[in-house]
């Protein structure tokens, strides 16, 4: 473990992830949302999880999001740190959690440890995200944890043969910080 808050906690991905990472990168059914057009093989994701654990080389990172179920310790999804800039002090910010997980509260509870991870141990000035206009459960879930909306880009992401526009939401660092003494 970690970083934790009550029934859950951030962990370092590890190679026993693998099968587990195989079968939620190949399921085409987020493929809108990682944007991705091929899958993945074993190979790619063994070779992720042992080289990917240096923010500053990779410029991301990848925590693996596990919740206390009747003591055991059970992964439900991942949270990604993407797009690190050491220089300007900013990263993005990805969850996902899966489907027999989803709208249980689980996601916001592990945006706000991968926050503080980036503002506390990182030491970022802000993070972001960026999400497509019809993905409203994101959209709700960033929004509800004080994320402004940045940006638009119209038209950005191709969907069901639609373009479609994407969002881009920001925290900063001293928002972050108001959030959180106003929450405790």
């Amino acid at each position: 473990m970690f970083i934790s808050k009550e029934e859950i906690s951030l962990r370092a991905i590890e190679p026993a992830d693998a099968a587990l990472l195989y079968r939620w990168e190949n399921d085409l059914s987020i493929w809108n949302v990682s944007e991705r057009l091929l899958p993945i093989s074993n190979f790619e994701i063994e070779q992720f999880i042992l080289n990917s654990q240096d923010i500053y080389a990779g410029k991301q990172i990848r925590f693996m999001i596990d919740v206390d179920k009747n003591g055991e310790k059970v992964t439900i999804g991942t949270s990604d740190v993407y797009e690190f800039d050491a220089q300007h002090l900013r990263a993005g910010i990805g969850i996902y959690i899966s489907s027999g997980y989803q709208s249980k509260g689980f996601g916001k509870m592990a945006v706000r440890l991968t926050e503080k991870y980036c503002f506390e141990v990182l030491g970022l000035y802000q993070v972001f995200c960026r999400i497509s206009e019809n993905n409203l459960s994101s959209i709700r879930l960033f929004e509800s944890l004080q994320y402004k909306q940045t940006g638009r880009h119209t038209g950005w992401l191709k969907f069901n043969g639609q373009f479609i526009d994407q969002f881009q939401y920001q925290l900063n660092n001293f928002d972050f910080n108001l959030r959180e003494n106003h929450e405790s």
